[in-house]
Parts: structure tokens; C-alpha cells; sequence
């Protein structure tokens, strides 16, 4: 089981149009929470919609989980990040967003990052 010092931050770049990128990131994210592990996964770029209530409800793998379940458990044990850029391209607010989703910057994510023990995965 990880150690609850060690952080893992998940930087998701792709959305729908890469569905399978997009399900994996949840997948471990979620997987990483189970395990006791600190989370924090952060949506950038297409995958931007998915902190908004209702788009990870209609997405779909075969033979995946379904990515609500996922986020739903990122959300009760880690953190989800929306990247602030990325949420003003798309005009999303913190009012538009699930509840306990946060927005920040990239010196926000280069801190985490940078702590000692942190280990980060780009998908």
C-alpha cells in the first residue's frame, strides 16, 4: 500500500476524441485512491468538460468502468483540478463545475509536482 506521504499527480491532456487515454488517467487515478494513495489528477484541454456535472455520465468504453464512478471516486478521496487557462477558454467557472473541483494554475501544478516524493503521470 503507498505511503500516504507520497503524492501521485495525474495530468489529463485528452478528452472524448481519446477515449481510451481518457478512461485510463480516471482509471488510475481512482485505482491510486483505492490503494490509500494522495491524489490529485488535473483535467486540462478537451478533458476540461469532464468537471462538469453530466459529460462524464455520457461517455462510454466497452470493457471499462464507468468514468462517473471514477470521477465520483477521485472527487471523495483525492482532488480534481481543472486548469485555470483551460477553464477560461472554454468560459467554465467554479459555479459550472462538480462540487469540490477546484481551478488553478501552472504554478500550482509545478508545486505539486515538485515536492519530494511526488511522482507525475501525463496522460
Amino acid at each position: 500500500m503507498p505511503s500516504k506521504s507520497r503524492q501521485l499527480i495525474i495530468k489529463l491532456t485528452a478528452g472524448v476524441e481519446s477515449p481510451e487515454k481518457l478512461s485510463q488517467a480516471f482509471t488510475v487515478a481512482a485505482t491510486a485512491v483505492a490503494s490509500g494513495g494522495v491524489v490529485s489528477l488535473w483535467l486540462t484541454g478537451e478533458s476540461s468538460w469532464l468537471a462538469v456535472p453530466g459529460r462524464a455520465e455520457n461517455f462510454s468504453l466497452p470493457q471499462a468502468a464507468p468514468l462517473s464512478d471514477l470521477r465520483d471516486a477521485v472527487l471523495a478521496g483525492g482532488r480534481l483540478t481543472l486548469c485555470s487557462q483551460c477553464a477560461a477558454r472554454r468560459d467554465l467557472t467554479e459555479t459550472d463545475l462538480l462540487p469540490g473541483t477546484l481551478i488553478r494554475g501552472a504554478a500550482a501544478f509545478v508545486e505539486e509536482v515538485l515536492q519530494p516524493g511526488a511522482q507525475a503521470l501525463v496522460y
